[in-house]
């Protein structure tokens, strides 16, 4: 397992690199040009400056998340084939640069969605929630009002220039149903997956978060049948998966170790983290510490170390403790908690203890 942390880049994140470094194990950043809109193809030099960077700090940008997709590929729109064309020379530029894998979702319109981005957790400390009668009955564009005020830094997937069309968006997407976006996704995969095999980039695409439809907005990546669908509709090693525990474990019923074992080797790149679910649908995001939450993150830790897991992983959203003042979800402190916890449980699963003979015990 190679352990990596999301970095938003100088001037769009409290964490700096020298910081990063200092975790035990992290090799890598998990990154991306942010201020790019979806469908712009990437500049070479930006990509290869940001890579200088990193490894002025001993660290790698072998996992870019995300490389967003633009509307009107979900939506198959004739104009597609123009924006997947700007898509694989991104993938080219990052190929140059030595990236290995690209993080991505299929999410129309919103890539997450919280109700609350510092609710309190009871111990002093805040976190991501997510209430689900308050979706049932809220404006969603009164919701992105509310979470772009309440930050000052940009929030993957609630950039103001992709939610500026919202209206327009929502009204694009009346009538596309699940069979719909899952025609959509096919086409991109089929221009993409081959391109991605020449270059040597695992494509990993993100499941919904939360996974099942919001807002009217069909959602297909959802569990592990969808998954099993996902991966059929282009069968190559270049077409995989990120495995996010958080995003899956909103929903109990998702089988995660049973994922691992079954998708072994289409996983390139691991989100682990914990959530709390309510028996009435809400939930908030915990420590990563198993017992904290409802996911299973010991056996899951243990069925990547079981399958010999030696992609990236990373600890994914924290909460806010000790008066961090951070992007939401995206502090220094519990994310670090959860690398050392997440390292802890890895070195257990593969811990053994030495014989009497090679501490030098008489027999």
């Amino acid at each position: 397992m190679k352990m990596s942390f999301r970095w938003f880049g100088e001037g769009n994140d409290t964490v700096t690199l020298s910081q990063i470094r200092q975790i035990p194990g992290v090799t890598d950043i998990v990154w991306s040009l942010h201020d790019i809109p979806a469908g712009e193809e990437w500049p070479l030099d930006r990509i290869l400056a940001l890579r200088d960077q990193a490894a002025a700090h001993g660290l790698g940008i072998n996992v870019v998340e995300s490389v967003n997709i633009h509307e009107d590929i979900k939506l198959g729109l004739p104009s597609r084939d123009a924006y997947i064309e700007n898509y694989i020379k991104t993938m080219e530029k990052l190929a140059q640069a030595g990236v290995k894998v690209i993080c991505y979702n299929f999410m129309p319109v919103f890539d997450w969605l919280r109700t609350d981005l510092h609710h309190p957790s009871g111990d002093g400390s805040t976190a991501l929630f997510y209430e689900k009668s308050r979706i049932e009955n809220v404006d969603p564009f009164e919701l992105v009002r509310q979470i772009n005020a309440n930050s000052t830094l940009t929030m993957p997937g609630w950039e103001p220039e992709r939610l500026s069309h919202l209206a327009s968006l929502f009204e694009a997407y009346r009538g596309v149903t699940e069979e719909h976006l899952w025609d959509h996704l096919k086409y991109f995969l089929d221009k993409v997956i081959p391109a991605a095999e020449t270059l040597g980039i695992r494509m990993a695409i993100h499941p919904d978060d939360p996974p099942w439809p919001i807002f009217g907005l069909p959602r297909i990546i959802t569990g592990q049948d969808n998954l099993r669908r996902f991966l059929a509709l282009h069968d190559s090693p270049a077409n995989g998966i990120t495995l996010c525990s958080g995003s899956l474990g909103a929903n109990p019923a998702n089988d995660i170790v049973g994922m691992i074992h079954e998708f072994a080797d289409r996983i390139p790149f691991a989100h682990i983290r914990n959530v709390k679910v309510f028996d009435n649908g809400d939930f908030i995001e915990t420590s990563h510490r198993t017992q904290d939450g409802t996911v299973d993150i010991a056996g899951i830790v243990r069925a990547y170390h079981d399958i010999g897991f030696d992609g990236y992983a990373r600890p994914d959203h924290g909460r806010h403790i000790w008066d961090e003042q951070c992007r939401p979800g995206y502090g220094l402190y519990d994310r670090a908690l959860g690398i050392m916890y997440l390292w802890g449980l890895w070195d257990a699963a593969g811990y053994r203890a030495p014989s009497a003979a090679k501490e030098g015990h008489a027999s």
